[in-house]
């Protein structure tokens, strides 16, 4: 679903709460891509997974990231120790915008994770591509989500995005619903507090399937950020 500067409230405070929900989302300046490729999606996620990543399975994963993420790149994204401080419960990619919905446990997580992605992968995308100048739209935005029963909602949402530029979204390969199986599953994704409400993946995906019809629909995303407060950090 296309990114709109109404879907957040006009209330901003700069400071956010523990033990609670965000959906984090930006864009390109001027509605530019943001992803150009295959090799550019894979960094960011390689950004996200780096961070999150538990210290039991970072070693494995080493060698694979040494060449798309710089030493002090990784310094950065692994001293804070986010993957004690924040959960990644669902994430859409999308041309020119992206989706993140996160659980942090105390109140600087989000602010030191995005400002870390943020950074390096616009310096990774401007020398790439050969460009200079901001590569979002400003700072990112995060409305808090302040009813549990608004998770599953927020994940439906933010799972339901490659539908608009004519994907499937089961098989869209920048999304984290391709993880939700146990045959994909990945170790920086953690969506049981979007999924605890369903006995399995196939309920999950008939509650998403449901709502396809009414996709352009936005009453759910609009009462909930209408609720909540718009972040800027």
């Amino acid at each position: 679903m296309e990114y709109t500067d109404d879907m957040a409230s006009r209330n901003t405070i700069r400071h956010y709460e523990p033990s609670s929900m965000y959906h984090v989302y930006n864009r390109g300046v001027n509605k530019q891509d943001i992803f150009k490729d295959e090799r550019d999606y894979g960094v960011f996620l390689s950004f996200l997974k780096y961070a999150l990543l538990p210290e039991s399975e970072l070693e494995k994963h080493m060698i694979i990231d040494k060449d798309i993420i710089s030493i002090a790149a990784r310094f950065n994204l692994r001293r804070e120790r986010f993957t004690e401080r924040i959960e990644l419960v669902s994430y859409c990619l999308m041309p020119n915008h992206y989706h993140l919905q996160l659980f942090q446990h105390d109140k600087d997580a989000i602010t030191g994770l995005m400002r870390s992605i943020a950074t390096g992968y616009a310096v990774y995308f401007n020398k790439r591509h050969n460009r200079v100048g901001t590569l979002f739209q400003g700072k990112y935005k995060a409305s808090r989500i302040n009813s549990d029963g608004y998770w599953t909602h927020i994940s439906r949402y933010i799972h339901l995005n490659p539908l608009d530029i004519g994907e499937n979204y089961k098989t869209y390969p920048y999304s984290s619903f391709q993880h939700l199986g146990n045959t994909n599953r990945i170790e920086w994704l953690s969506p049981q507090k979007a999924l605890a409400e369903f006995k399995n993946l196939e309920d999950y995906t008939n509650f998403i399937d449901e709502y396809i019809p009414y996709k352009r629909d936005l009453k759910d995303i609009s009462d909930l950020l209408a609720n909540s407060r718009e972040l800027e950090a």
